[in-house]
């Protein structure tokens, strides 16, 4: 296993969510959102490339309004696509696309994902994309307001427009309106310890359907399965893998394993330590721990991770300080 630092030194006051997408054998490229606290004006979208074994300075590549959040990377055949998220409420933040046709150098004006999206957003809300065996492209989103909800956005041309599935709750959950979930030391916005339920999806094709786990406020990984190409799901059901209420990102490798990565602590709001890999031999039914990435004392989080050629790369949040990027042959 092979562990660096994206930067040798932070621009900003914090760091985290960061996403990677792997351009040719040498080069990837990763984007975060960072500033001086989350949900401040002042957070902007960041990206640096890793080219023949060397991080480049981390450069600002999109810079809304109000807060920046959540940045997706996408490469198409002669682009790259980073969706990310623009608002002060998460509730009711809305999501942006920029365009890059020179590997990440130099990026498109924003423009909105969908007119008039007002509404928790529209496409990718953290985990990347999914292309189908149909050549559909597939997007985990989610709302969160009360009862929180996922989605998936379906695009049938490549990424120009998009329509949205009908939500995916946990039944009969119950949540009364202001009621504070959690009050704990973990620098996130304040916001998000209100509201119960599912959010973050990220997503597989296999021979029975498409599927996706998600993040959620009950202490558990959770599950839901489509059977026609994400139009509609069933209900979000548990899968016993431990969750505290943060970000999980899992990938397929070509010899049909999964690989997930998860903070397996088992309570909302939790610790946001150990950070561990998982496979799936199964389809996700059952899941093996196979190592920590990080055990320490600190917040390691919000983990990214794509399969190429055999091999895992994965992109974490460590300590708020750094974006770490491991990369591991396909155990």
């Amino acid at each position: 296993m092979k562990k660096e630092f994206v930067m040798k030194e932070l621009p900003t006051d914090f760091c985290h969510a960061s996403t990677l997408v792997k351009l040719s054998e040498n080069k990837i490229l990763c984007a975060w959102f960072g500033g001086s606290r989350e949900g401040n004006s002042d957070v902007a979208i960041y990206a640096s490339l890793r080219d023949k074994g060397r991080w480049s300075a981390p450069r600002k590549i999109a810079d809304g309004a109000e807060a920046n959040w959540n940045p997706v990377l996408y490469a198409s055949d002669d682009e790259i696509l980073l969706f990310y998220k623009e608002g002060r409420q998460i509730a009711r933040w809305k999501t942006l696309l920029i365009r890059s046709r020179d590997e990440g150098e130099s990026w498109s004006a924003p423009r909105e994902l969908v007119d008039g999206d007002a509404d928790g957003g529209r496409g990718p809300v953290r985990n990347k994309l999914l292309r189908l065996s149909n050549g559909c492209i597939l997007a985990g989103g989610s709302v969160e307001h009360g009862i929180w909800s996922a989605f998936a956005d379906i695009s049938h041309d490549d990424c120009r427009s998009w329509k949205k599935s009908a939500p995916i709750f946990i039944d009969n959950l119950q949540y009364a309106e202001g009621e504070k979930t959690a009050d704990c030391s973990i620098e996130v916005s304040d916001q998000s310890f209100y509201g119960r339920g599912v959010i973050q999806p990220t997503l597989w094709e296999d021979a029975q359907g498409v599927h996706m786990l998600l993040r959620s406020s009950e202490g558990e990984i959770y599950r839901s399965d489509s059977a026609d190409g994400g139009a509609s799901w069933c209900s979000a059901y548990s899968t016993g893998l431990p969750n505290n209420n943060s970000g999980i990102d899992l990938t397929k490798a070509k010899n049909g394993s999964l690989y997930l990565v998860c903070n397996p602590v088992g309570e909302n709001w939790g610790v946001r330590s150990p950070l561990s890999l998982f496979k799936s031999v199964d389809d996700g039914h059952s899941w093996q721990r196979l190592l920590d990435l990080e055990n320490g004392e600190g917040e390691f989080s919000y983990p990214a991770i794509i399969a190429e050629n055999e091999k895992l790369y994965i992109t974490y949040t460590w300590k708020r300080k750094n974006i770490a990027c491991v990369e591991l042959a396909c155990l």
